[in-house]
């Protein structure tokens, strides 16, 4: 029989939890909550039962529930300024036609001899591969998520894909120019001319890394950024001891399908007492049909060293589901500090359901050492369906973890997303705001986990999830987790949910305000908490996105 998955990036497996009492006998067992290994994560059907009398406080505030419009009202959805509002296209959709290499579709053993082959990779970085290949095979599918998605054929896809005309290392004067002219339509120009002086980009197109800018200025530093391929060939010592370190190759279902078929992603590495000069940041672009993308990302913050890294991806529209499944890893020694920024913005699939990215992603970090510091910021507003809980390890002592997140999702897009904060070391402090919007169809759900472990002394956590509805037929959810087994512990949780109205919108009318402008207000005041998180290359974007994505929607 095969094995189940269960590791820091698995929560309880089930779908939909009821609400149990704790103080039930029935309910409680006498074995560890703890798995094997770093045992750091839980076992799926656990109730959390708290020790002694940790400080432990629970706020739920619901706001706003009346209907939009009374029911039996006859007014069409072309009259509804909320549906207008949504119902904007996604202008990075175009295919771009680009000659492209590829292996043939299906996963087995030669699948990941071909990759490590084609990107000249060592024996040890190959046994890596085969080792998760095997794990891969001998686990089951996870299905305890809120999310609904027919079964997943991996043998229909394609698993290695990249332009013919490959850039050389230093140079894009071999490249397509029709590769040029995608990234420039995407406003992430790699010319040399046209470039951003205060942000170094790692362009990703399917399986492979197109260039990586600002190499030299980052160098001069001693700062280390480059693609992960080039890595495990120029620099192997350094990728063989942290790479599998935060996120193992056997860690979860998807995770292990990574770490044997990953082709490409970046690779950074800041040197003791040093800051990165500039943003570092990585563009993700799928393009070929048939493949499915498969990054890795590896970011190595040495003591007392910072870096603020930046992620931002695009897909073209197809009516074909494909699948996204990255890994990323975040090491922090003494006293370094990692600021990490995503903006998702995959495909989201049309207005019926159909097509779109399936976002399956591993995301962790790991503060190992005293007073290191990990930021976790994400904007969430594409994907057919995303599943992912950006994660921090706190092991030291005096470490911060953060962890702010804004889900926006519409028609019938799925989100079931939140983070972890595991409390190790002493004095560890970790803080939680999300935010989540639902309108169309959509389905929004925020999961959350706050362990404290034994040793963690003093450990202070504060959690706080909002949720937003827009229209009579979205849903949100909120499943906090919080095991705490220190008595001096603090955890406070606050969540709340509210709705737009029409008595707003009427409110702003009255002032001259239109309802498109109502509404963008509304939910930029709502965000404000995460906006303001962003770096200043992020902030005017997100901006934008947002009111883009909940065009034609409002009512």
């Amino acid at each position: 029989m095969a094995a189940s998955s269960s590791s820091l990036l698995t929560p309880p497996a089930i779908a939909s939890p009821k609400i149990r009492n704790p103080y039930n006998r029935k309910n409680r067992t006498n074995s560890s909550l703890l798995d094997p290994g770093l045992r750091l994560g839980f076992r799926p059907n656990r109730t959390l039962i708290h020790p002694k009398k940790p400080s432990l406080r629970i706020r739920a505030v619901q706001t706003d529930r009346r209907p939009s419009r009374p029911p039996g009202d006859g007014g069409r959805e072309d009259d509804d300024p909320i549906q207008r509002f949504l119902k904007r296209d996604y202008k990075w959709g175009f295919v771009s036609d680009i000659e492209t290499f590829s292996i043939p579709k299906g996963l087995s053993e030669d699948t990941v001899r071909s990759i490590s082959t084609l990107k000249g990779e060592p024996e040890w970085m190959l046994r890596f591969r085969l080792d998760a290949l095997r794990r891969f095979l001998s686990l089951r599918e996870p299905r305890w998520s809120d999310n609904r998605y027919p079964p997943i054929d991996f043998q229909s896809f394609c698993y290695y894909s990249e332009p013919k005309r490959k850039p050389k290392l230093h140079s894009l004067d071999e490249a397509d120019p029709e590769l040029l002219a995608t990234f420039d339509r995407l406003g992430i120009p790699l010319n040399e001319q046209k470039r951003l002086t205060n942000v170094a980009v790692d362009a990703v197109l399917d399986s492979t890394s197109i260039a990586t800018t600002h190499r030299e200025a980052l160098a001069e530093k001693g700062v280390i950024f480059c693609s992960i391929s080039e890595a495990i060939r120029e620099y192997p010592d350094l990728v063989r001891r942290y790479l599998g370190r935060v996120v193992p190759p056997g860690d979860n279902f998807y995770a292990a399908l990574n770490s044997a078929v990953f082709s490409d992603g970046s690779f950074c590495y800041i040197p003791k007492d040093t800051v990165s000069p500039m943003e570092i940041s990585t563009y993700f672009r799928i393009n070929d049909r048939e493949t499915g993308q498969f990054e890795r990302t590896l970011i190595i913050a040495d003591e007392r060293s910072y870096v603020s890294y930046l992620e931002g991806c695009t897909a073209p529209s197809y009516d074909k589901n494909q699948l996204h499944a990255a890994v990323v890893e975040l090491y922090c020694a003494e006293g370094a500090e990692i600021k990490y920024s995503t903006v998702q913005n995959w495909y989201a699939g049309d207005e019926e359901g159909n097509g779109g990215i399936y976002n399956f992603v591993t995301k962790r970090g790991l503060c190992d050492g005293n007073r290191s510091k990990i930021s976790w910021t994400q904007v969430e507003t594409g994907s057919a369906i995303t599943w992912k809980y950006p994660s921090v390890v706190l092991k030291g002592d005096d470490t911060m973890g953060e962890f702010y997140s804004v889900a926006l999702t519409k028609d019938y897009q799925q989100a079931d997303t939140g983070t972890k904060m595991i409390h190790v070391g002493k004095n560890s402090r970790s803080r939680i705001i999300s935010k989540g919007i639902s309108a169309g169809k959509s389905r929004n759900c925020y999961r959350g986990l706050v362990q404290v472990q034994p040793q963690a002394a003093n450990a202070r956590n504060f959690s706080q999830c909002d949720s937003m509805l827009i229209g009579d037929t979205a849903g949100a959810n909120t499943y906090p987790y919080i095991l705490v087994k220190n008595p001096t512990a603090r955890v406070e949780h606050e969540a709340s949910t509210s709705k737009i109205g029409e008595d707003q919108l009427f409110y702003f009318q009255q002032r001259g305000i239109d309802h498109e402008k109502a509404v963008a207000a509304m939910i930029g005041g709502f965000c404000r908490d995460v906006f303001d998180k962003l770096p200043l290359e992020f902030a005017s974007e997100v901006n934008a996105l947002m009111n883009l994505k909940l065009e034609g929607s409002v009512g």
